[in-house]
């Protein structure tokens, strides 16, 4: 039983960590298309999870909330 539990919080650990990296990219890739029309967004960790959460909607929000600030 200790065994699963482990290897479940392995499991959400690594999902974490690619999904931050996907963020990552993805803002990166966002931000180079995005410097052309005058808006960025900058990448931290915060912004990297959003971004690999919830994908392509969550670096929409992300450039959305930076227009309004």
């Amino acid at each position: 039983i200790i065994i699963i539990f482990n290897f479940k919080i392995i499991k959400v650990t690594l999902k974490i960590l690619i999904n931050g990296i996907s963020g990552v990219v993805l803002l990166y890739i966002a931000n180079l298309i995005g410097v052309n029309f005058g808006i960025t967004v900058g990448i931290n960790i915060v912004t990297a999870l959003i971004a690999g959460i919830l994908g392509i909607p969550g670096v929409i929000a992300l450039f959305i909330f930076q227009l309004f600030i």
